[in-house]
């Protein structure tokens, strides 16, 4: 089965209609401009927001000053749902930059899961299809795509490992348990010089990816990397490393197909 939303069947992209943010950073978002917004800074009367433009400045009850905008899609994309876990945005920009991917690609993505990565790179690519065997996580790629008002992304019902209908792709990326297993049917959708990006969590997946890919003639392997995301807080002079950050998520693999 084939999947795919346009914008007038969008029921959920309008959710989020403005952005607050304070000059500390701490961010709101506004669902409904029928009702005061409440914060731990006190709260915004709704007639206030309705007339609001973006790039204005709006006050609390308490005289908290709220500059506001209107939601892009980054700002929508952090309140996507989420089910199965997704990969961080530092690791989607990797493959964004590894690869090249621009208004041109067309991107084939395996193993939806909340529909994160393929949604992000639909914001950047021509076309995304993605692929998802299970119908409850079908279910949340579909509503994500919807609340993000993307029009280039198809869904579809197939297994990566033998089901590939789609060809000359100029991204392929998959998500799945087992990637090695999916490299023949990858083969024959990527076009010459088309790239192929595994993410595994685990050390033998990465290890079992890479030694598949070197042994296939259609590939060559380039790279195997992971991004550590380490914060700092910046007040004055204090200039220090967070306690907390996004450590170890995942491993990235690149291929490189050759062949015809």
């Amino acid at each position: 089965d084939t999947y795919q939303l346009s914008w007038p069947r969008c029921t959920f992209m309008n959710t989020i209609k403005k952005v607050l943010i304070t000059k500390q950073g701490k961010k709101f978002y506004v669902k409904s401009l029928d009702e005061d917004l409440h914060t731990q800074y006190g709260f915004v009367k709704k007639e206030s927001l309705k007339k609001a433009k973006g790039g204005s400045l709006l006050k609390s009850n308490t005289g908290e000053e709220f500059s506001v905008f209107n939601p892009c899609f980054i700002d929508l994309y952090r309140k996507i749902k989420r089910d199965a876990q997704i990969i961080p945005l530092k690791d989607i920009g990797l493959i964004i930059a590894e690869t090249g991917i621009n208004k041109k690609s067309r991107v084939l993505d395996a193993g939806s899961g909340s529909g994160a990565l393929a949604c992000f790179l639909a914001s950047t690519a021509k076309e995304v299809v993605t692929y998802e065997i299970r119908d409850d996580f079908i279910e949340i790629v579909k509503q994500n795509i919807e609340f993000l008002g993307l029009k280039n992304i198809k869904i579809k019902n197939k297994d990566i490992y033998t089901e590939i209908d789609d060809k000359n792709i100029d991204v392929m990326t998959l998500d799945v348990p087992e990637p090695w297993k999916a490299l023949e049917s990858c083969a024959k959708a990527l076009k010459p010089g088309g790239f192929i990006v595994s993410y595994s969590p685990s050390v033998p997946q990465v290890a079992d990816f890479v030694n598949a890919l070197r042994k296939n003639e259609n590939f060559v392997y380039l790279k195997t990397a992971e991004i550590v995301e380490r914060e700092w807080e910046v007040e004055e002079r204090r200039v220090r490393p967070k306690s907390s950050g996004i450590g170890h998520s995942g491993f990235l693999s690149f291929g490189r197909k050759v062949k015809n």
